[in-house]
């Protein structure tokens, strides 16, 4: 049956939910052997020859499940062997939309990433495994399950004959490393969606309706070199400088704004009896709002040296944008959340200091919701795990989510 919520949107009630629960159910094992498949193909950002076979894979994958797309598009991100690790010289994993027909006009933008932050090798120390209800192995949580609760929630839709909308499937490569070679398509596509589904994996089984936004900064310090011995006036210490730096950054915090500033990685000098000439940092900053990002930046440019004679250069920038809870977002999680309560869940929403892509919708006024992925733990840890039963439920709710999305088209 459909009822109508106080906004006037029509949602689906718990008989088609439970119908598409049952037969995902019915479907279980073929589910996990997707996800084993998937998670047996090492896809590390930094490695262009395995993301590109593991995109291969995704596109067989992909049409064995649903059929061709409409339309499909390729954003090229460069030869294997042009560049070294971690996209350098411009050499990214490629980026896949895909478009699949539905129900009204306006499409619904669905972000997932292809790519893992471990490296080639690491399946031979720790091979997909299921263990009652968990099955782990790299890059299950981070994201490779969300993924396949996705495709497994369209097949469910399509076995039941219930309608969708639209839908625009990006699957990019390099989000990772921060989506330098995708974030122009996610945005262009984003512009003309309605919603933006992110199948990154859940916060504890929560929603992801705010994220902080990420800035990525190198300090370079130079100073001048002396013997630290016999002429040390005539040296400017850059690690002294670099020290006073540090403190000076890790005062900007301000937890109960939700930002946070870290200096994680630093560097300096040549030897003891040597007055340092240069000296370095890396820092990440996570902000909670625009105008907290407006206070670091402002901030940051106003960093000056205590010794004249030395120089101080910022480099970098802001890496993700704040994912604000908007009145588009609140609205959705709603929606959501009446969906979820047909299938007798109770479904809870949460705030984060991790970015993704759909901190990039969130910014351009895009109603976003994240964390429609995995339910379980252990993000970019060797520990990190999907509950199985998650799956299911996870693949249910985003079938009946999408339905009723479909029904206020």
């Amino acid at each position: 049956m459909t009822t109508r919520d106080e906004t006037g949107d029509r949602t689906e009630g718990g008989a088609a939910a439970g119908e598409l629960r049952a037969w995902l159910g019915r479907h279980r094992e073929e589910m996990l052997a997707d996800l084993a498949a998937y998670v047996s193909l090492e896809t590390p950002s930094n490695d262009k020859a395995l993301l590109d076979a593991g995109l291969r894979w995704l596109d067989g994958w992909l049409e064995a499940r649903l059929g061709a797309p409409a339309a499909t598009r390729l954003v090229d991100g460069g030869a294997p062997g042009q560049g070294g690790g971690r996209g350098e010289a411009g050499v990214y994993g490629d980026a896949r939309l895909n478009d699949y027909p539905g129900l009204g006009e306006v499409p619904v933008l669905l972000l997932a990433h292809y790519d893992t932050v471990w490296p080639a090798g690491t399946l031979a120390g720790w091979p997909f495994t299921v263990d009652g209800d968990r099955a782990t192995g790299p890059g299950v949580f981070d994201m490779k399950a969300g993924l396949v609760q996705l495709v497994w929630a369209l097949r469910a839709l399509e076995a039941a004959g219930l309608a969708r909308p639209p839908l625009r499937l990006l699957l990019n490569g390099d989000e990772e490393i921060g989506s330098p070679l995708s974030r122009p398509l996610i945005e262009e596509t984003a512009e003309s969606a309605a919603a933006v589904l992110v199948f990154e994996a859940s916060g504890d089984g929560a929603l992801k309706t705010a994220r902080k936004g990420v800035g990525i900064f190198r300090l370079g310090i130079t100073g001048l070199e002396a013997h630290a011995g016999l002429e040390p006036a005539k040296g400017a210490s850059a690690v002294d400088e670099l020290a006073r730096a540090v403190r000076y950054l890790h005062d900007l915090s301000d937890p109960d704004a939700g930002t946070t500033v870290n200096v994680g990685v630093v560097s300096g000098g040549t030897a003891s009896n040597v007055v340092a000439g240069a000296a370095w940092a890396e820092v990440d900053v996570r902000v909670s709002s625009q105008a907290e990002a407006d206070r670091i930046a402002t901030a940051l440019a106003e960093l000056r040296p205590h010794d004249e004679r030395a120089v101080i250069e910022v480099r970098g920038g802001w890496n993700r944008p704040v994912m604000e809870r908007g009145p588009g977002t609140a609205r959705l999680f709603a929606l959501a959340r009446k969906v979820a309560a047909g299938m007798g869940l109770e479904l809870e929403e949460c705030s984060v200091g991790g970015a993704s892509d759909g901190n990039f919708a969130a910014a351009l006024g895009l109603p976003v919701l994240d964390g429609l992925g995995a339910v379980g733990h252990g993000a970019h840890a060797r520990h990190e795990y999907v509950s199985v039963e998650g799956m299911l439920e996870r693949a249910a709710l985003t079938a009946a989510l999408l339905h009723a999305l479909a029904a206020r088209a």
